[in-house]
């Protein structure tokens, strides 16, 4: 109890509970993390399952009864049948699992060239520089394109379906790691020429122990920072690139595929398709986006 007593009474937790507007994104965030994450228990269909579907229960609007069938769904359906609560809760596992992984391999990948450029210096910190402003030079969302693309030319036709969500996400981390890079980079050069460093390296410490055990722990709150940014920013690129037409396969949508999907029926008066979908990543995307917002103010000392 002394932990958790210590844990709330720290400075974070304490500028959590005042902040109403973090408080908010937070519930809303967990919301709808954990309903995706238990959508098979949640979700009072399967819409992923062509045996569970019916064709006439296609297009029926909210609250409302099927002509046909007589069946009512809370959000209403798509072209398919397809219970649109359902595919929601279904396809935002899909979005929260490619940006998660997305933020966590560029966040890897970040850190690992941040340090080496810092450490070592010279050409290599050079080298590396000058590769990350080439690539800040282009948009994001075309660095993914390019290295979709790329990827699903190397790969064998039988097998892009498989791997597809594979290589979304090495496609959106490879996009997002110079921002990692950069401030692991600023952050590790200042820490290099603290004392305690210093001492470490004069008594004969390995480089790689101080790297991993007096330089890294001091550079991760910024890290965390923009993880947490970076999130929101992957989740929207996911849903981009899948709203494009080159993101996850049809058989495994994603919010951004059923925004594409919804967008087709717009103008013939089934608004219901689209609108759900993207309220739902408007209210992730802006949460988290939210949460970083605040996560940065409250690790800036400047601010306290």
């Amino acid at each position: 109890m002394s932990r958790l007593a210590r844990a709330w009474d720290s400075d974070i937790a304490w500028s959590f509970r005042h902040s109403p507007v973090a408080v908010v994104a937070a519930f809303v965030a967990l919301t709808i993390i954990l309903s995706a994450a238990f959508a098979p228990l949640i979700a009072p269909y399967n819409p992923f399952d062509p045996a569970s579907l019916n064709l006439m229960d296609g297009f029926t609007p909210p609250m409302e009864p099927n002509q046909f069938t007589g069946n009512t769904y809370w959000l209403g359906t798509d072209n398919q049948g397809r219970d649109i609560f359902s595919t929601i809760l279904y396809g935002a596992r899909i979005s929260l699992f490619v940006g998660f992984s997305a933020v966590l391999f560029a966040m890897v990948l970040g850190i690992v060239i941040g340090l080496l450029a810092a450490w070592r210096g010279g050409w290599v910190d050079t080298l590396l520089m000058r590769i990350a402003d080439v690539q800040l030079s282009f948009p994001s969302i075309l660095i993914a394109l390019l290295i979709f693309g790329v990827a699903r030319g190397i790969i064998p036709p039988t097998m892009r379906e498989e791997v597809a969500i594979w290589v979304l996400i090495v496609a959106i981390g490879l996009s997002d790691w110079v921002q990692f890079a950069r401030v692991v980079r600023g952050a590790a050069m200042v820490e290099k020429s603290r004392e305690y460093v210093q001492a470490a390296r004069v008594i004969g410490v390995h480089p790689i122990r101080i790297v991993l055990t007096h330089i890294l722990p001091n550079v991760m709150g910024p890290v965390l920072v923009i993880g947490t940014i970076g999130l929101a920013l992957a989740i929207i690129a996911e849903a981009t690139l899948s709203f494009l037409g080159v993101g996850v396969p049809p058989t495994q949508p994603s919010l951004g595929t059923l925004i594409r999907i919804g967008q087709g029926f717009l103008f013939s008066g089934e608004w219901w398709i689209i609108l759900f979908p993207s309220i739902a990543l408007l209210a992730l995307a802006l949460s988290v986006n939210l949460l970083g917002d605040w996560l940065r103010d409250a690790l800036n000392p400047r601010l306290k």
